[in-house]
């Protein structure tokens, strides 16, 4: 996750959507029109049935011994067949997911030379800005991101941690920390569903990187042009998703050929598999493709946490 200095990069002129959006410009600029194979269809039926799977975390944990095996027959469900769950009742504290909304709302509403004080260099991926970006031709997500290294220490870069708002690191650093432990706990429960050791991931894995990456999509005029984030797979082991409150749910995932909606479920993480798990577990699991689309009149957020071995 750190920045490793690379040759030279022309990435070309790259908007800040939130300043776009201030001016309303009349027309998208070019660079984040996409090819009409790739533009969204806004659908604005009744969501199918056919929604990712919820698991109930206490079940897991402490429920009795038919509870604790229906979730484990759910989750490997999910695992097998969505690559996708959401996760409820995980014990994390409902305050602190608050004021991870909060001190990265506050960020991302600072003034555009505040920001770009933790700019994104070319070529790296920490930083605030345009992730992933590696030609001048290239087009351009409707996000504004900030991403950060997390573990272990020596992949941080202090200079692109903000600090404004004051509370920013502090809450970062006690949010991550939780959110790492719901995901060594999901590991073992994964790796149980494979009939392997609790601790197999764990011990394979070691010291596992973590990283933060807080994505904002503001209101876009025209959002059947545009993607908030392009498809892809995660490389990861495991990625945690933290949809905002009140978020249009711009997160979908790709099933059977179809792009599906991941409708957000009040104080759950959306959990998915990576790359990583697909392979160890030689195809099993299914690490899927995702993307996020914008809305026309809200703005909203999401906040990944990925953990790699």
């Amino acid at each position: 996750m750190a920045p490793v200095p690379i040759s030279p990069i022309n990435v070309g002129h790259i908007d800040d959507v939130q300043e776009l959006r201030k001016s309303g410009p009349a027309t998208i600029p070019e660079r984040f029109v996409r090819d009409m194979t790739e533009r969204p269809t806004l659908d604005t039926a009744p969501p199918s049935p056919n929604t990712v799977p919820v698991i109930d975390f206490s079940r897991l944990v402490k429920g009795n011994k038919e509870e604790h095996k229906s979730e484990m027959l759910e989750l490997t469900r999910a695992c097998e067949e969505w690559g996708f769950f959401q996760v409820i009742n995980h014990g994390i504290d409902l305050g602190l997911l608050k004021s991870i909304e909060k001190v990265a709302k506050d960020f991302f509403m600072l003034p555009l030379d505040e920001k770009q004080k933790h700019q994104m260099l070319p070529g790296t991926v920490q930083g605030y800005g345009q992730a992933f970006v590696f030609s001048e031709d290239q087009k351009l997500d409707w996000c504004n991101m900030l991403a950060l290294g997390l573990e272990p220490h020596f992949i941080r870069v202090p200079q692109l941690w903000p600090t404004e708002p004051l509370k920013f690191s502090e809450t970062v650093e006690i949010y991550s920390g939780e959110v790492r432990k719901l995901c060594q706990h999901l590991l073992e429960y994964i790796a149980m569903t494979l009939n392997l050791r609790a601790d197999f991931f764990e011990e394979m894995f070691g010291v596992a990187v973590q990283a933060i990456r807080m994505n904002y999509y503001p209101p876009c005029a025209r959002p059947d042009l545009v993607l908030g984030l392009s498809p892809h797979s995660d490389g990861s082991a495991l990625t945690v998703l933290q949809q905002g409150k009140g978020s249009p749910g711009g997160l979908q995932i790709l099933k059977d050929s179809i792009w599906v909606p991941v409708q957000p479920v009040p104080n759950a993480f959306v959990i998915n598999i990576g790359d990583t798990l697909e392979v160890l577990t030689n195809g099993k699991y299914k690490s899927v493709e995702h993307r996020a689309v914008t809305d026309r009149e809200k703005g909203q957020a999401l906040y990944r946490h990925i953990l790699c071995p």
